[in-house]
């Protein structure tokens, strides 16, 4: 009898305990706009697309895109060997994507793109 009460309360805990995985998975995987960013490459993006995205005058008008940047922010790989993460008050990113490098400064509250290269 003991060992029924102990297999009864085992599974009553198991049960609440795969009802919160479902729930904390469920929110993981995108379902409802919650990201988990545990790498420097997702943090920095995510904190990139947070904010307010200016182009630099001296970019070229075919690059003054959103979409295009906007894919960078989302799809691409960060560059930390060429950027310069330690400069104030902007910081300095180099990120590839399709072949493409974008080069953006990093301010506390806003983004500005400075170059585009094939």
């Amino acid at each position: 009898m003991a060992f029924l009460r102990r297999l009864g309360w085992y599974l009553v805990g198991l049960s609440i305990g795969i009802v919160f995985l479902v729930f904390f998975l469920k929110k993981k995987s995108g379902e409802e706009g919650i990201e988990f960013c545990y790498f420097p490459n997702c943090r920095v993006l995510k904190d990139m697309r947070s904010k307010t995205l200016i182009f630099d005058d001296n970019l070229p008008e075919q690059y003054k895109d959103t979409l295009l940047v906007k894919a960078f922010l989302r799809d691409g790989d960060i560059d930390f060997g060429s950027s310069d993460t330690k400069s104030e008050p902007c910081k300095t990113y180099f990120i590839e994507n399709e072949g493409k490098v974008l080069k953006a400064q990093n301010c506390a509250d806003k983004i500005v793109v400075e170059s585009i290269k094939q």
